[in-house]
């Protein structure tokens, strides 16, 4: 019969318990390593992280632009209702006061009624007066009709504007929902370039503002030339001719425009602001013109359209020009290669050089 004893156990021996030992540690390292846990992700260089920001600010551009093109059309749908709510009390007035007037006629009727009129004919003391009366009731008659027809059509147009304004209404609030949805985009692209930017130093911040930004969004956006220009300003305002850069803008209006721009500079970028304090960069651009007696649309994608198109090597001051493949920032061109455009939050009003970003057109407003 076969024994079913349990095989004898044997310990581990000194040197080969260590190495067991020692086998596992090492194994629970790898695995570590492996799964991620152990290993610190290298923090990234400061070129990363100013090319990251960089990508934030675009990205915030475009979702700016989408605010102010959404902002825009609630602007006007709020002043469409505005005027939709006085006529609609403009026309409840009249009905009311329509009804009032045919009341009137109701009781009227009313305390001449209960008699036939030839009994009331030969029960007057004055048959002449009767027939006078019975005349002007005729009229009378005549007009509760023209009354009665009057409110119906006031009561219809109050319920015509009514309806209207209540789509606009509807219309509003779906924009006022989208205008909340890119505000919240544009505010977490800011959020991610703020934390960004607080890994780098003082220094490295301020050479960011002064330029590299631009620059960094040119080099991740593809198509941009080297930015090697400085971006101080050029000098103060301008008549009809551009500082250093000797063109001529083509209009007085332009160069109004140009003289606006001008003044503008050291003023902050604000996302979504049109001045006077503060600008963002199609803000800016329709500033200027407004001042010269030219209204443009708000955003970027709708001021490339605005005037007539223009090629690079046919700017003159005054002109807008365009960068990025979605047309997402635009300065005012002044001459001698350079722009003035507010940039980016951090970064004030300033001139700088159009080959700083990739460029994607331009217009010459009229």
């Amino acid at each position: 019969m076969a024994s079913h004893r349990k095989p004898k156990q044997y310990p581990l021996a000194g040197n080969t318990a260590r190495t067991a030992a020692t086998l596992a540690l090492a194994g629970v390292a790898t695995a570590t390593v492996l799964d991620g846990t152990g290993n610190a992700t290298p923090p990234p260089t400061k070129d990363q992280v100013k090319a990251r920001v960089g990508q934030y600010y675009r990205e915030a551009e475009v979702a700016t632009e989408r605010y102010n093109g959404v902002r825009e059309k609630a602007d006007r749908a709020r002043s469409v209702l505005d005027g939709l709510q006085d006529e609609a009390a403009r026309r409840t007035e009249r009905l009311n006061a329509a009804r009032n007037a045919l009341g009137s006629f109701a009781t009227a009727q009313y305390r001449e009624g209960g008699l036939p009129p030839a009994v009331r004919l030969l029960l007057s003391s004055s048959p002449e007066r009767y027939l006078e009366r019975a005349s002007l009731a005729d009229r009378a008659g005549s007009l509760q009709t023209v009354a009665l027809t009057r409110v119906r059509s006031e009561l219809r147009g109050v319920e015509q504007v009514r309806t209207t304004a209540a789509a606009r209404l509807a219309e509003l609030k779906d924009e006022q929902a989208a205008l909340a949805r890119h505000k919240r985009t544009v505010e977490a692209k800011l959020d991610g370039a703020r934390r960004l930017l607080d890994r780098l130093t003082a220094e490295e911040r301020a050479e960011f503002h002064n330029g590299g930004a631009e620059a960094a969004g040119a080099a991740a956006g593809g198509s941009g030339r080297a930015a090697t220009a400085s971006t101080a300003p050029l000098g103060g305002r301008v008549g009809r001719s551009a500082p250093r850069g000797g063109a001529q803008a083509p209009t007085e209006r332009a160069a109004r425009a140009v003289a606006f721009a001008y003044s503008a500079l050291g003023k902050p970028y604000v996302w979504g602001a049109t001045g006077p304090s503060g600008f963002d960069c199609s803000g800016l651009t329709q500033a200027a013109w407004r001042s010269a007696g030219v209204s443009l649309p708000r955003t970027t994608y709708t001021q490339i359209n605005a005037g007539r198109r223009i090629g690079r090597s046919q700017l003159a001051p005054g002109d807008l020009v365009f960068f990025y493949s979605g047309v997402s920032h635009v300065g005012l061109y002044v001459g001698g290669g350079k722009m003035i455009h507010a940039p980016h939050p951090g970064a004030p009003v300033r001139v700088a050089p159009v080959d700083q970003m990739p460029f994607a057109g331009a217009a010459r407003p009229a």
